[in-house]
């Protein structure tokens, strides 16, 4: 096990430096940069000065040479500086990242709570208006995308009920009933997603385990339902969702730029949408990094709980 985590790891490091050369381009690639936002609609800037400010962001540097120096310092830990505030980037998203990783694990835990026991009780009454219903829920969850949903949340919970702040963040170590109650509905329009696919997963693999001669066997020999059901067939039917949950886990950290957009979550994802919009090249880069590196993690992690929740699974 320990010799496939290290190989993860050296496959990782290839799939890195693309990522940051493909962001790095496509930045350079968009009309502007840090300079013309600074300068904005001001027309008493002369040419001068904008080279001047150019040549002191190192923006004046072939395109190959600035990333040079970034990727360069990168290695040796030093994400750079903002090059609008002028703050280390390190910093910034040490504060960040665990706003978008709480998010994210709250989130996730959301769609499992979820789709777990639908998928299981859809399996179980197939054909019937429990297992229609969960179906209709799996498709709309589908259909409506994260932020819309998040709209309606706000509009309903905070807005018309008054039960939950519409925007906003408050430090888990400040204060945890508000932390959760400032998380709640950013957690659920980002899990929601991720609970209709892994629901229907969870029923078409629930389905075939049901089918299999084990669990006969199991059923045969008197057992009662609830110990064939969690026991015998549950373990078996997970590893189809685990997949589903390691590869989903890009996407709900994708997920979080825009959610944490529209409830103002002070983390990563809302972090790089600002340098984007700022072309604020160290910030997109640092963050789309991070993001990377916790991806890879996560797939990493998803593939050592194969081997505990099947032993078959042995890595070599």
């Amino acid at each position: 096990m320990l010799s496939y985590v290290l190989r993860q790891v050296l496959f990782a490091i290839p799939a890195l430096f693309g990522v940051t050369v493909v962001v790095f381009g496509l930045m350079k690639a968009v009309p502007g940069d840090v300079v013309t936002n600074l300068v904005g609609l001001q027309g008493n800037v002369s040419a001068e000065r904008l080279v001047e400010l150019r040549r002191m962001f190192g923006l004046d540097l072939p395109v190959h040479v600035q990333f040079g120096q970034w990727l360069s310092a990168a290695v040796q830990g030093d994400l750079g500086s903002s090059l609008r505030t002028g703050r280390p980037i390190v910093g910034d998203l040490a504060l960040r990242f665990p706003v978008t990783l709480e998010l994210t694990l709250l989130g996730l835990l959301i769609a499992l709570v979820l789709a777990v026991p639908l998928g299981i009780v859809a399996a179980l009454w197939r054909g019937k208006v429990v297992d229609y219903a969960v179906s209709l829920f799996a498709l709309l969850g589908l259909s409506i995308p994260g932020f819309f949903l998040g709209i309606l949340l706000i509009l309903l919970f905070s807005l018309r009920l008054e039960w939950l702040p519409p925007a906003g963040y408050v430090p888990f170590t400040e204060s945890p009933v508000e932390n959760l109650r400032h998380m709640l509905l950013p957690s659920v329009s980002l899990g929601l997603i991720l609970a209709a696919a892994a629901t229907r997963i969870m029923r078409s693999s629930m389905l075939e385990v049901l089918g299999r001669d084990y669990v006969r066997t199991a059923r045969a020999k008197g057992l009662a339902k609830s110990t064939v059901i969690l026991r015998h067939a549950l373990r078996n039917a997970l590893n189809p969702v685990i997949t589903v949950v390691g590869l989903q886990f890009g996407a709900l950290l994708g997920g979080a730029v825009i959610i944490e957009q529209v409830f103002a979550l002070p983390g990563v994802g809302r972090f790089a949408l600002e340098g984007i919009n700022l072309r604020d090249y160290p910030v997109v880069q640092g963050s789309v990094l991070l993001i990377s590196v916790a991806f890879i993690a996560v797939n990493v992690l998803v593939d050592t709980v194969y081997s505990l929740v099947d032993p078959r699974i042995r890595y070599a």
